[in-house]
């Protein structure tokens, strides 16, 4: 009995309407924009000052500031800020190689 190589069991996506496809554009830009303003809102929030070395930012240095999730889920952006603080770059990635560099000493 000779092989068939072709798929089965996969029928073919019913094709959506015009409405649907804007539907899920709209929904999706939606997501998109609450989810990366939370910097601005951090900002707001918290000042433009790193919460570990205390250095103030003003607006030519303000790239450097990073938003560092406390509980490491990004997708975590409570209204009030509780997840958040705001860290320079220098600050923010020794806060994620701690971990690294202690799970290394532990043998993990």
């Amino acid at each position: 009995m000779a092989r068939s190589f072709r798929p089965h069991g996969k029928k073919p996506a019913p094709v959506k309407t015009q409405a649907e496809i804007d539907e899920m554009v709209r929904r999706l830009k939606a997501a998109q924009a609450e989810a990366s303003n939370y910097r601005e809102r951090s900002l707001k929030q918290h000042g433009w000052i790193c919460a570990k070395c205390g250095r103030e930012f003003d607006l030519s240095t303000l790239h450097l500031l990073t938003v560092h999730h406390k509980d490491g889920n990004h997708n975590n952006n409570p209204a009030d800020g509780s997840n958040w603080e705001n860290l320079c770059i220098y600050c923010h990635d020794d806060e994620h190689s701690r971990s690294l560099l202690g799970d290394y000493l532990q043998g993990r």
